[in-house]
């Protein structure tokens, strides 16, 4: 085989893994977002986002624990008979969720504290063992990390918007307490935005939460709407020309 042929034969196959990977990563950071499009871990998403803090902390662990869980089980994939499957997985879940629980006790005891209950709650995120179930067990282990990654970078970005949408308008400052949180070299994240604001108490309570939980779906909707239409019109242009 000549070396042109080859070429032009490893050309589809690096553009078509380009395009996986791609997918994968909208997949997870907007499309099939674990909150926007699943609507799943709402008890920890309205429960922990009184602070852009809380919700970083919430997300960082939520996202180890799905990249772990998905490298573990892809890798034992085929070890694991369809019988036995979920609680094999929600077992792999569970201890991944102690390590995680007891790393954060001893390294980040203050963001422990805050966090509380909903850190070993991570078991039950239905978002985990349905990635586990319908793309880390039937993909490699490779990919399957990566679909956690970008999945769990979605949950924290939504964690960390609704944090610092209720923190802005609650007390009115951004990251407060992230050097006692989150470490000492976290500090240049804590912003003042409004000096001297007295604050809005409804904005922290849990009915502040799921009112600025439905402007940012309501927001993605139409983000998604404008994108589509653009898109449409983009299409009889292109097969014009």
């Amino acid at each position: 085989m000549s070396t042109a042929t080859a070429t032009a034969k490893a050309a589809p196959t690096g553009e078509k893994n380009r395009t996986r990977w791609g997918r994968i990563a909208r997949d997870g950071f907007w499309d099939n977002n674990v909150v926007f499009a699943q609507s799943l871990a709402l008890c920890p998403l309205l429960a922990v986002t009184g602070t852009a803090t809380n919700g970083l902390g919430m997300g960082l662990a939520t996202t180890a624990v799905m990249v772990a869980s998905g490298l573990i089980i892809s890798t034992l994939r085929g070890l694991i008979t369809p019988e036995v499957r979920i609680p094999v997985f929600v077992l792999i879940i569970a201890v991944l969720v102690t390590l995680v629980d007891l790393g954060l006790n001893a390294w980040l005891h203050d963001l422990h504290k805050v966090l509380g209950l909903f850190i070993p709650l991570i078991v039950t995120n239905c978002a985990i063992l349905g990635r586990a179930e319908s793309f880390a067990s039937r993909n490699p282990a490779m990919p399957a990390a990566f679909d956690g990654l970008m999945m769990g970078v979605g949950f924290t970005f939504v964690l960390v918007v609704l944090g610092a949408i209720r923190e802005i308008i609650g007390s009115g400052t951004l990251f407060a307490n992230a050097e006692l949180l989150l470490g000492e070299g976290m500090a240049f994240l804590e912003l003042t935005l409004i000096p001297e604001y007295r604050g809005f108490l409804l904005a922290i309570l849990p009915p502040g939460g799921f009112l600025a939980l439905g402007f940012m779906l309501a927001g993605k909707r139409l983000i998604d709407a404008r994108v589509a239409a653009i898109k449409q019109r983009a299409t009889p242009a292109a097969a014009t020309a």
